[in-house]
């Protein structure tokens, strides 16, 4: 039994394994669509005010908690809003690089739906930016917040009227919290340690740190978690199913798609340790 599961495994996650060179070119061109259609949404000033003064008071209305409560906590130190900061600007895209290399590299299956999660997720996104500029809270008086980038350091954006290198304007929905909570599920999903759900500290402190540091509003990320659901439904991550044969012998079934799909199924996909 085991010297037939080991071959097909073998087999299964090679055929799985997309062409490293085409699956570079593939990120590497959404990464540049999308830097580049943010750009289209800049110039919106008024209509991303606008649109922040509709979000804080909503939040209001619904008796969300104030961002200015998380912020309060980082800011009893300058050492905790320089970390948060410093999280803020650095952990983002190597975290997530990070989490589709070794996708890549020892769980192939698993790779190729994650990305397509991450890449309609981010799609989806930038189609909000486009439609809803939204200034986040750290311009907005009302929320009588610090821009704890431009104050403690280190700072991602320079003024809005000078960077032309990022969209200061698309708040809503917070990529950092969805691609970090996206990290986490899929880690949980791809693993078998008994540890693995410490991963969704991941996306918690996330959270804690787009809000706390006025970059994001607490919408922002509920939007975001709304997002990722519908694409995890759509395209579904590999369900672990245990077997009979043999103590621990886990194996990863891909998730049941079409009846195309069904045939391909019929060869498992391991998940080693």
């Amino acid at each position: 039994m085991n010297a037939r599961t080991e071959p097909a495994r073998a087999q299964a996650d090679a055929i799985a394994r997309p062409p490293l060179v085409r699956e570079l070119l593939l990120v590497a061109g959404l990464f540049l669509v999308y830097k580049l259609g943010r750009q289209l949404a800049t110039g919106h000033t008024g209509e991303a005010f606008r649109n922040a003064d509709r979000v804080w008071d909503l939040e209001r209305a619904v008796h969300l908690p104030g961002e200015s409560s998380v912020q309060n906590l980082l800011l009893h130190g300058d050492t905790l809003i320089h970390i948060a900061n410093t999280y803020y600007a650095t952990v983002h895209f190597p975290a997530t690089a990070a989490f589709l290399i070794w996708l890549y590299l020892r769980r192939p299956a698993h790779y190729v739906r994650s990305r397509r999660v991450l890449a309609v997720v981010t799609a989806a996104a930038l189609v909000v930016h486009l439609t809803f500029p939204l200034a986040p809270p750290r311009m907005l008086a009302a929320a009588g917040l610090l821009d704890t980038g431009q104050v403690y350091g280190p700072s991602v954006y320079g003024s809005p009227e000078t960077d032309h290198l990022s969209n200061q304007f698309a708040a809503m929905p917070s990529l950092h919290f969805g691609w970090a909570l996206m990290v986490a599920i899929g880690l949980i999903v791809a693993t078998r340690s008994r540890w693995r759900w410490l991963w969704l500290l991941h996306p918690l402190v996330t959270l804690l740190v787009i809000v706390g540091t006025a970059n994001h509003y607490w919408l922002d990320a509920i939007v975001a978690t709304a997002m990722l659901g519908l694409a995890l439904v759509v395209i579904q991550l590999p369900q672990r199913a245990t077997t009979t044969a043999g103590r621990g012998a886990d194996r990863l079934v891909p998730a049941p798609r079409s009846e195309e799909s069904a045939d391909e199924g019929a060869v498992l996909v391991g998940a080693d340790r």
